[in-house]
């Protein structure tokens, strides 16, 4: 069966680093369109980033150019690296993915599409 299982998430000060990843098993993971969203106390989940098969990737406007997401085929992996971290960084993140196509030609950062979410991992920024 499919899972996904965050790691690396903890408390960091502002303009810190942390770097999450996702181990992912029970499908093809380089065919599928894989994300991370996040979601802080008292708001909806959003999008961060995503990518698809062939490695392209999407990012919300909040996070361009400080966070990059990037997988390991391989290893089945999916990770986030996230730098210059600031106060509203502070979430619960999540591993996605969407599996309803064979590959994934494109992806893009809505929720209603992933159909597959690990359990979270917190991160705080103080």
């Amino acid at each position: 069966h499919v899972q996904l299982v965050e790691s690396g998430g903890g408390l960091v000060q502002p303009g810190g680093s942390l770097r999450l990843s996702c181990a992912a098993s029970g499908f093809t993971f380089r065919s599928n369109c894989m994300g991370w969203f996040r979601q802080a106390p008292g708001k909806e989940r959003e999008g961060v980033a995503a990518i698809a098969s062939d490695g392209s990737t999407r990012y919300a406007d909040s996070v361009k150019g400080r966070f990059t997401i990037s997988k390991d085929n391989a290893k089945n992996t999916l990770d986030l690296q996230m730098n210059s971290l600031k106060l509203e960084d502070t979430a619960m993140y999540y591993c996605a993915a969407d599996l309803r196509y064979s590959w994934c030609y494109v992806v893009f950062l809505r929720e209603s599409e992933f159909g597959y979410w690990g359990q979270g991992t917190q991160v705080t920024v103080s």
